[in-house]
C-alpha cells in the first residue's frame, strides 16, 4: 500500500457484498456511476484512498452473480441492523478508467461480482457519462470497527465522511504485491480500449 495516511474519515459507499468480496481478495474491481445526490449526477474519484463503507441500499441478490451468492448470504447474516455500520477494509485506487463501450463492460464480467446485465445497465444510465472502473489495492482490519449509522450517510451518494478518523495502520493487504500486480496486468489487457483517469487529479490522461 503506497498511500501514506495514518488515519482517515473518508469513505466510499458500496454494496456490502462487494465490500466483503474486496476484503477477501475475491476481486479488485469496482464499477461506478454517479448517484442522484452527487453534483451533476457524476462520479468523481474524490479520494485516492478511503475506507470501504458497506451499504445495503439497492443491493439485490438478482444483480449478483451466482458464484457470489454464498458471500451475500454471509453478509446478510452478519448485518448489524439499521443503526450500525461495520468498517472492515481500507482501499487505495491504483488504476482508474473511463469505459464507454459495451464490449469492454462485457469482457469485465469475469472480474467482478455483478451480473453482466446489471453492468451493461449501469453503462447505459446517463449515457453521456462513462462507467468508471476502479482497481483497488485493499487492506483488511484484524477486527471490524462499528460506528453509529448517521442520517448524513444515507441517500444515493458515493462519498461519506465518517464521524471520526479511523487508524489505517492495523489494516493488512489482502493480496501481496506480486498477486496484485498479476491481476492488474490481466485487467490492463481487458481495459486496453478504456481511457485512463488520473486518480489524483480526477481527469483523463
Amino acid at each position: 500500500m503506497s498511500t501514506v495516511l495514518t488515519a482517515s474519515r473518508e469513505g466510499l459507499k458500496e454494496w456490502a457484498v462487494a465490500v466483503r468480496a474486496l476484503a477477501e481478495g475475491r476481486h479488485i474491481v469496482l464499477l461506478r456511476k454517479g448517484g442522484i445526490r452527487e453534483e451533476g449526477k457524476r462520479f468523481h474519484v474524490a479520494h485516492r484512498a478511503f475506507w470501504l463503507y458497506p451499504t445495503f441500499e439497492h443491493q439485490q441478490p438478482a444483480l449478483v452473480q451466482p458464484a457470489y451468492h454464498d458471500l451475500l448470504g454471509h453478509v446478510l447474516a452478519e448485518s448489524r441492523g439499521p443503526r450500525t455500520v461495520r468498517i472492515e477494509a481500507w482501499a487505495e485506487v491504483t488504476h482508474a478508467f473511463a469505459v464507454r463501450d459495451a464490449e469492454t463492460v462485457e469482457a469485465l464480467t469475469g472480474y467482478h461480482l455483478w451480473t453482466g446485465d446489471y453492468a451493461a445497465e449501469r453503462l447505459r444510465w446517463q449515457p453521456k457519462q462513462p462507467l468508471h472502473v476502479l482497481l483497488l489495492r485493499v487492506a483488511r482490519l484484524p477486527e471490524p470497527v462499528e460506528l453509529p449509522l448517521r442520517a448524513e450517510y444515507g441517500g444515493c451518494r458515493s462519498w461519506v465522511e465518517l464521524e471520526r478518523p479511523l487508524e489505517t495502520a492495523p489494516a493488512q493487504p489482502v493480496l501481496d504485491a506480486a498477486a496484485y500486480a498479476a491481476r492488474t496486468a490481466e485487467l490492463g489487457e481487458v481495459l486496453r480500449r478504456a481511457e485512463p483517469i488520473d486518480a489524483d487529479r480526477r481527469e483523463m490522461l
